[in-house]
Order: C-alpha cells, then sequence, then structure tokens
C-alpha cells in the first residue's frame, strides 16, 4: 500500500472550475450548482484505496452532520479506469450506493481537475469558502489504516467549524496521506 502525501495548494487558491459527470444521478454537474452556500469540501477519492475505505463512514457522516449547515460536499475519482477498472463508473455508482453517499461522486476521465488542483493521492481533501476560495487542504485526521488511531474525522471537522464561525484555523495543516491517484499513462 503506497503512501503518498497530498500537495499542499495554497491557502487562499481560486477552485478550479469544472463540469464533470456524476455517476449516481448520470447528469453532468458543475462545481458552481453544487457549491455550499457557506462553504464546499472537495474530495478526490476512489473505491479501491484502503486509505478511502477506511474514512468512507467518516466521510459520510461528516457530509450529514455539515450539509445542513450550508457546506458543500462534492467526491471525484480520477483514477485510470482501464488499469483500474474496479473505478469504473459503473463502480463508482454501485459503490455510492453501497456507502450512502449523500453527496455527487463525479468521474474526472481526462484527469484534468485533479491536475488543476494539483490533487495527489486518495483521499485528498480541500475546503473552500463561500468564495470558493481555498480555507484548508490536508488530513481528516491522523487515523490511517492499521495505525489504531480512531477515525473522527476532527481536522476536517476543525476547518469547517472556523470556516463557518468566521474564525482563522491557526491549527497547522497536515497533508493527507493515502494511495496515489493513478494517472494514465
Amino acid at each position: 500500500m503506497a503512501r503518498t502525501p497530498s500537495n499542499m495548494l495554497p491557502l487562499g487558491t481560486l477552485a478550479p472550475d469544472f463540469s464533470l459527470p456524476d455517476t449516481v444521478s448520470d447528469a453532468i454537474l458543475d462545481l458552481n450548482e453544487l457549491k455550499g452556500t457557506k462553504g464546499t469540501v472537495i474530495m478526490f477519492i476512489c473505491n479501491h484505496c484502503p486509505f478511502v475505505v477506511h474514512v468512507n463512514k467518516a466521510l459520510v457522516a461528516l457530509a450529514h452532520d455539515y450539509a445542513i449547515k450550508g457546506i458543500g460536499f462534492i467526491a471525484i475519482s480520477s483514477n485510470d479506469v482501464e488499469n483500474y477498472p474496479q473505478d469504473s463508473p459503473e463502480n463508482m455508482k454501485a459503490h455510492a450506493k453501497i456507502e450512502g453517499y449523500p453527496f455527487p461522486y463525479l468521474y474526472d476521465e481526462s484527469q484534468a481537475v485533479a491536475k488543476a488542483y494539483d490533487a495527489a493521492c486518495t483521499p485528498d481533501l480541500y475546503v473552500f469558502d463561500e468564495d470558493l476560495k481555498l480555507a484548508y487542504r490536508g488530513q481528516l485526521d491522523d487515523s490511517r489504516p492499521g495505525n489504531d488511531i480512531p477515525v473522527t474525522g476532527n481536522d476536517l471537522r476543525y476547518a469547517l467549524d472556523c470556516l463557518l464561525e468566521n474564525k482563522v484555523n491557526t491549527r497547522p495543516q497536515k497533508p493527507s496521506i493515502g494511495c496515489n491517484i493513478k494517472w494514465k499513462v
């Protein structure tokens, strides 16, 4: 299991726009229609990565807890499905239903969106404010598969609470760790 850290996109970066197919609804959705009124979480995930599997329930819980507060959640998979067919749109749709994703699960076939966000791993998490300026990027929490630390989502929760309370997040923002995005060759 590869341990790839996320790249730390500069805070304040404007969220790159995108329009991608949602594997759950089969609709083409764009950032502006999916963004939350108070902020937006963009997550680069995939079906098979053990790091994502480890935190799926926490991501679903976070979305349920914060969507009602005006935070939008968007999941994107950018993996090469030719070499990783388990991450195909059909499998993404099935996976989203099994996991109970309350957010769209978009497919970035060209990998252009992952490149625009400088995404490196799954999960790679970004929090944008109401103006789509980057307020947080990094890990969900300190839990990793096999390290016996419970999954709490406390780093992401703290970042979202700061955003909602208009407070500066003064905690160190640690990179996420996960499987590398499976780039096309």
